[in-house]
């Protein structure tokens, strides 16, 4: 009987390691998604992500708590790709921070020229192909869901570009209310509006969704 006991214990350990498993995977999910910070964020299949917070190593001088969420699309990476610099990502700033045409222009330009500066070395970038990024923003008629939105270019060296050219990045970004956060959705092509990727841009943007925590 005690043989018959001690195994019955050990099966008994083994269900909750493994009930402890399971929690832990889908606490796991739900963090990617962001549910549990206050969010829905869902990427679609085969789509990149990643969560930095903030302040982000390569920008510091973006002085905003909370963290960013990126979603990369498949080919993002590619030059010969449809999808080659096709991501979005969301600024899950704390509180209410002022958000305008200058200040979003500014911290675009110190993100992009950190960005630029942390691939100098890994990439082998000619001094001469490095440039401040030239970035454009304004603010235009707000979008259904928005309180504000905004549409602008970010001009770069194309550190993904085996010859460094210039690349010109369309940008929309969209600020949503969200209960003791700002939103910010950040979405980036080089292709023009008009083109068929941003329906994948615009179904990210419109899947998102926030709540109480």
């Amino acid at each position: 009987m005690k043989y018959i006991k001690g195994v019955s214990c050990i099966k008994c350990l083994l269900a909750l390691i493994l009930l402890f498993i399971i929690s832990s995977c889908d606490n796991n999910t739900q963090n990617k998604k962001g549910k549990s910070l206050g969010y829905d964020f869902p990427a679609p299949k085969n789509w990149q992500t990643e969560r930095i917070p903030f302040p982000i190593e390569f920008a510091p001088q973006i002085s905003y708590s909370g963290f960013e969420d990126l979603r990369f699309a498949p080919g993002w990476e590619f030059t010969t790709s449809e999808e080659h610099w096709t991501y979005t990502f969301l600024w899950w700033l704390d509180g209410s921070p002022q958000i305008n045409n200058t200040i979003l222009q500014e911290n675009l330009k110190i993100y992009y020229t950190g960005l630029i500066e942390r691939n100098i070395k890994p990439k082998n970038i000619p001094a001469t192909k490095v440039t401040v990024p030239a970035v454009m923003i304004k603010k235009i008629e707000t979008a259904s869901g928005d309180i504000e939105t905004y549409q602008g270019t970010v001009t770069i060296v194309d550190y993904l570009d085996l010859m460094f050219n210039p690349i010109t990045l369309n940008c929309m970004i969209h600020k949503k209310d969200c209960p003791a956060h700002t939103a910010l959705i950040f979405q980036i092509s080089p292709k023009p509006l008009g083109h068929p990727i941003w329906k994948s841009l615009d179904k990210l943007q419109s899947d998102f969704k926030c709540g109480p925590d």
